[in-house]
């Protein structure tokens, strides 16, 4: 048997070393999280008390009846037996890439990407093909999902394509007619979708969130979490909906092997927290506005550094460096001089697409954005 050797995961290497160092963490892919008490707050008296009253044994695998009803009610016609529940999105990824792809199987990935919807085929031997989100270079670059180029990338033996929509970096989102036709050239061609979309229901006009994949696709796995677009991922609960239930079970007897299932109390507050997922989410999208117009007002005020456009959906961007000095070098003194964390593009260097290399992700997500940009211009003013 060949061991899984993973490369270093450079996000969260870079992550390991600033992440908790640095003063201003500008970076942040999440939205602003709250104390268990506020979550609570939403929720009754009786919700308090079973929670403090909850026994903290084993849950099931599949997860508990609580929370996967709740998940299951954040979508258009799932049922709760169409739901898995994971520790984390990055778990439910792992084994998807794991258990639905063969050495002899062809991947296609979207780059920009999570690392680890690439890495881990191609640990596996499997072949992977990049599928870039973007037309153009520099000034004229513009994201898009171009249905040609994917199927370009098509072979006979194409398993499975993996996107992220609202999209990390780049906040791209496709338009609703593009999202229907990619599914359905994918279902009609037996190519299994992977959609992670983790920052689903924090779009800046709602009229471009799209339908889960779930919603319009047989044979999708959408994958989801409570950590990003809801703001809590202390909690770690992540899941799968997908209405190919042989593949759920393929899956949960995988998930023996690692988390086995979630932590009792998480699951308790997730599901309050998907009750009021509708309040939660429009505190958030009201974060990341204002957040993005002060973002737009700072980055704007330097034309000849910057090239910043709002994210469509996310709470993350991807804006141009223009600097002489180069974009790793401005996002290392950043961090250094001035405790500002930033991502530089080579964060998301990929072995399968040329990434755009005068980049750097910004998160616009939480509430502490108007004083790391107050650093950032004391940064630039030096």
């Amino acid at each position: 048997m060949t061991p899984l050797r993973l490369p270093h995961f450079a996000l969260e290497t870079y992550f390991s070393r600033w992440e908790f160092a640095a003063e201003h963490h500008l970076t942040a892919s999440d939205a602003e999280s709250m104390t268990v008490s506020e979550l609570l707050a939403m929720g009754t008296p009786t919700d308090r008390s079973r929670f403090e009253q909850l026994h903290l044994g084993y849950t099931p695998t599949w997860g508990t009846d609580e929370v996967r009803d709740a998940i299951a009610a954040s979508y258009s016609g799932v049922e709760a037996a169409d739901v898995l529940g994971f520790a984390g999105a990055g778990e439910a990824i792992f084994w998807a890439m794991q258990l639905f792809v063969d050495p002899c199987d062809h991947v296609i990935v979207t780059a920009p990407n999570y690392q680890s919807i690439e890495s881990i085929p191609l640990a596996s031997g499997v072949e992977v093909s990049g599928l870039p989100l973007w037309s153009g270079a520099g000034a004229d670059l513009r994201w898009t999902l171009d249905l040609d180029r994917f199927q370009s990338l098509l072979r006979p033996n194409t398993a499975l394509v993996s996107v992220n929509f609202p999209n990390n970096p780049t906040g791209f989102v496709p338009d609703h007619d593009t999202w229907r036709a990619f599914n359905e050239l994918c279902h009609e061609r037996g190519v299994r979708v992977m959609s992670d979309e983790v920052y689903r229901g924090v779009e800046m006009d709602l009229a471009d969130t799209l339908p889960a994949a779930v919603e319009i696709n047989p044979s999708a796995l959408s994958i989801n979490v409570i950590s990003k677009a809801y703001g809590l991922p202390g909690l770690r609960v992540g899941w799968i909906a997908s209405h190919d239930r042989a593949a759920l079970i393929r899956l949960e007897r995988a998930k023996h092997y690692t988390s086995i299932c979630n932590a009792g109390p998480s699951e308790h507050l997730t599901a309050l927290a998907l009750r009021n997922g509708p309040a939660i989410l429009e505190r958030n999208r009201q974060i990341i506005a204002a957040n993005d117009r002060l973002v737009t007002d700072v980055l704007g005020g330097h034309p000849q550094l910057f090239d910043y456009r709002s994210p469509r959906g996310g709470c993350v961007a991807f804006p141009r460096y223009l600097g002489d000095d180069g974009v790793e070098s401005f996002c290392r003194r950043a961090v250094e001089e001035h405790g500002v964390l930033l991502l530089p593009s080579s964060v998301y260097h990929s072995a399968v697409a040329d990434v755009p290399t005068d980049r750097f992700r910004i998160g616009i997500g939480r509430t502490n954005v108007p004083e790391a940009l107050r650093a950032l211009e004391q940064f630039l003013a030096s």
